[in-house]
C-alpha cells in the first residue's frame, strides 16, 4: 500500500510541473512558476482526480454481476477512502447508467451493499450502484469519534467551513466532483446517465447534490430523509460544528433539501420518497418530510412522499422498497 500511495504523490508533483512547464513555454504573459492560480489549480485537479491508483479491497460474484470494493487516496479529503461498485452483468459488454446511494449515520460502504439486496434489481435493470463511505476516516481530528451523529461515519455530505474539519470533511466535493470522475474514469459508465438516492443523512445527501446540481442527475430518491437539517436537533449539531456561521445565518439553507427546494430552478427532477410511520426519527423531529413536502407543492416540485405503515429506520425498511427507488431511476436512466 506504502508503493501506491508513494506513486500517487510523485504522480501528482509530476502533473503539475508539466502543467507549469507548458504554460511558462506558451504564455505570452510575465509568468511566474510557482503562483499557482484558480485555473492552473482546477488543471491539477482535474488529472488527479482521472490518475488515482485503485486498490481492489474485496470482489464477489452475485447476480450474474460482480460487486467490488476498491480503496483510493482522495485529494479531496485527505485521506484512503473505500468506495463499493456493483457492476452488472451487462457491463462486461457495455457502458451503463449509475445510481450513486448515500449511507446514513454511522455507516461505511458495506452497510447497503451487504442488506439492501439491491443487486438483484440492479443486474435486472443494467445499473451501476457506487456506494461512497460516509466521511474521512483515520485522520484523528480531536474530537471525530466524540458522538455518532458528528465526525467520523456522520460527514453529513457538506464541505465544512469551520477549524478544525474545513481541511478535510468536504464529503459534497467528494461526492459530487471527485467520486464521480473517477467512477467515469475507471469504470464502464455512462457519465450522462446518472441518479443518486440516499438514506437519511444520506437521503439529505442524495436531495441537496441533486438541488445544487441542476440536470447532473436524471432523478433522485430517499429513504427517510433528514429534509429539513436546519429544523432538527441532527442538523443543528452538525451545521454549528461543520459551519464557521451561526444557525440564523442564511449560508446554512444552502445545504438544507427544503431550503434548496424553495429556489430550484433546473430541469424537471422527479423525486420520490419513502418514510415508515414507525420511524422513530420521524416521531422525534429529526426528519420533517412533510415540511419538504409543501414546499415541493408551493414551487410545483414533482415529489411523491409514501407514508408505510408499520416500516421503521432499518434496513428492513429499504430492503423493502428498493426494488421500487431503482424502477423509478430506470425511468429516466434508460432513455
Amino acid at each position: 500500500m506504502k508503493h501506491v500511495v508513494i506513486f500517487y504523490t510523485y504522480t501528482q508533483l509530476i502533473i503539475l510541473i508539466s502543467i507549469i512547464s507548458y504554460e511558462a513555454k506558451h504564455s505570452n504573459n510575465t509568468f511566474y512558476p510557482f503562483q499557482i492560480t484558480s485555473s492552473r489549480k482546477n488543471k491539477v485537479q482535474q488529472y488527479i482526480f482521472t490518475m488515482t491508483e485503485l486498490t481492489e479491497v474485496s470482489s464477489n460474484k452475485i447476480f450474474g454481476g460482480w460487486q467490488k470494493v476498491y480503496s483510493h487516496e482522495s485529494s479531496v479529503l485527505g485521506c484512503k477512502m473505500n468506495f463499493a461498485i456493483f457492476l452488472p452483468p451487462q457491463a462486461e459488454e457495455v457502458s451503463v447508467p449509475v445510481i450513486y446511494y448515500l449511507s446514513g449515520l454511522t455507516c461505511t460502504e458495506a452497510n447497503f451493499i451487504q442488506k439492501a439486496g439491491a443487486q438483484k434489481y440492479a443486474s435486472e435493470c443494467g445499473v451501476a450502484l457506487v456506494v461512497p463511505d460516509t466521511s474521512p476516516r483515520g485522520l484523528n481530528i480531536p474530537g471525530d469519534s466524540d458522538s455518532y451523529d458528528f465526525g467520523v461515519g456522520a460527514g453529513f455530505y457538506v464541505d465544512a467551513t469551520k477549524d478544525p474539519w474545513k481541511k478535510n470533511y468536504r464529503m459534497y466535493s467528494y461526492v459530487t466532483k471527485e467520486l464521480p470522475s473517477l467512477i467515469n474514469d475507471k469504470f464502464p459508465i455512462l457519465s450522462d446517465k446518472q441518479s443518486i438516492m440516499g438514506h437519511s443523512m444520506g437521503g439529505h445527501g442524495a436531495l441537496i447534490c441533486a438541488f445544487k446540481n441542476p440536470g447532473m442527475y436524471k432523478s433522485v430518491s430517499a429513504f427517510a430523509p433528514i429534509s429539513n437539517p436546519i429544523q432538527c436537533p441532527w442538523g443543528k449539531k452538525a451545521f454549528s460544528g461543520y459551519f464557521e456561521e451561526t444557525e440564523n445565518n442564511v449560508s446554512w439553507n444552502d445545504w438544507d433539501a427544503t431550503e434548496l427546494a424553495k429556489k430550484y430552478n433546473g430541469p424537471p427532477l422527479d423525486i420520490l420518497i419513502d418514510q415508515g410511520k414507525e420511524d422513530n426519527f420521524l416521531k422525534q423531529g429529526q426528519l420533517l418530510p412533510e415540511n419538504l413536502l409543501n414546499v415541493a407543492k408551493d414551487v410545483g416540485l414533482s415529489l411523491v412522499l409514501r407514508f408505510q405503515e408499520a416500516y421503521d429506520h432499518s434496513y428492513y425498511f429499504i430492503a423493502t422498497f428498493v426494488e421500487d427507488h431503482i424502477k423509478h431511476h430506470m425511468k429516466y436512466l434508460k432513455n
